[in-house]
């Protein structure tokens, strides 16, 4: 394990407690090696890359996306023959091509994306099911056997990730559309707002509700996305023409007063937001999702976890979808199969909550 911070940490942590009798050796700083040891992160500490990587089957390159060339460089003369090589970057193409670069023909590099992650950074948030029911996109070459590619596969699956095996140009375009993209409307938007709030006082004091859940992902620093807006480059730069374009045509039909037409992507919009998995951790297979009414007061949401607990009945995901001061919230509560939804149901209707499926 290349790299022992919050993902490379939350990685090892994941393995030990699925294979208790893996072998993990770490390479990292001193200090944050260390701290990957007391927390059980990896087995082993590396005090040179070469110890780390040498004998390895499997090894992870948990590193910022602007050191994983100079690392492929470092280890590719110490790798074992038929070994498997993977990252964790949010960016793929630039990876893969540095990967058939510079890694020796005798290793095979399977392009990794785990999509989940933390606002906090590092070994100590490493959380070891930070990776479960989480999407996890491989982006193989063509010439990985399909054996070592099942290897991995199998790995990550037994800690509880969700594989999709896509091309990596094809992974960097979905990329920049759905989480690049994004990022820079809500620094976007944020900064509107703040230009305004110069002249005008109460207009952050106002922001709230569905401007501060666009705008979360804008507290994002930017050390993280120095590097992915550098490596996806031409697809943000297309996703955002897109967005510019669509952007222009609100602006265009507001002016010619066409609410008809903006009322067709106001309906397109909903449709396609619907279609969207209901789910935050991008669940390749769906849920079966349970709303639960819950009344604005300390513990109701332990109250329904509880009793869902006690039931033997196991949560897959949950979302708070609407808050009501004062009066309460909807809960979205997603379970592996239909069978137990509704024995969800049955249960929480029997304590006396609202619960029901759309």
């Amino acid at each position: 394990m290349i790299g022992t911070g919050l993902i490379g940490g939350s990685i090892g942590l994941a393995i030990r407690e699925a294979h208790p009798s893996a072998q993990i050796v770490g390479f990292d700083a001193p200090e944050t090696l260390d701290r990957a040891v007391e927390r059980g992160a990896v087995t082993e500490a590396a005090s040179e890359i070469a110890d780390a990587v040498a004998n390895a089957d499997i090894i992870f390159v948990a590193t910022p996306l602007s050191s994983i060339p100079f690392v492929f460089e470092e280890i590719g003369p110490l790798l074992q023959e038929d070994a498997i090589v993977t990252d964790v970057g949010s960016v793929k193409t630039v990876v893969c091509d540095w990967a058939a670069e510079i890694l020796p023909s005798r290793v095979h590099f399977i392009g990794g994306h785990p999509m989940a992650g933390s606002e906090h950074r590092g070994i100590e948030y490493a959380d070891k099911y930070l990776l479960e029911n989480a999407s996890y996109v491989l982006c193989p070459s063509d010439s990985v056997p399909g054996d070592r590619l099942e290897d991995l596969i199998e790995l990550l699956e037994s800690i509880g990730a969700r594989i999709l095996i896509l091309d990596s140009k094809r992974h960097d375009r979905i990329a920049a559309a759905v989480s690049h993209t994004p990022q820079l409307l809500a620094v976007a938007l944020a900064n509107v707002a703040a230009t305004r709030n110069r002249t005008d006082e109460a207009t952050l004091r106002l922001a709230a509700g569905g401007f501060r859940d666009m705008t979360r992902i804008a507290s994002s620093p930017f050390h993280i996305w120095r590097d992915i807006l550098s490596g996806n480059h031409d697809a943000i730069l297309d996703s955002l023409a897109e967005l510019s374009s669509e952007l222009q045509r609100i602006r265009n039909r507001l002016i010619e007063e066409d609410l008809g037409d903006i009322e067709d992507l106001f309906d397109g919009a909903r449709t396609a937001r619907e279609s969207i998995p209901r789910n935050t951790k991008g669940f390749l297979r769906p849920l079966s999702d349970v709303y639960v009414d819950a009344a604005d007061r300390p513990g109701a949401l332990l109250a329904i976890v509880k009793q869902l607990f006690e039931s033997g009945l196991n949560i897959k995901d949950i979302e708070l979808l609407k808050l009501r001061e004062g009066t309460g919230g909807t809960f979205r509560l997603g379970f592996e199969t239909g069978i137990e939804s509704r024995q969800a149901i049955e249960v929480l209707i029997a304590d006396g909550h609202q619960a029901r499926q759309l």
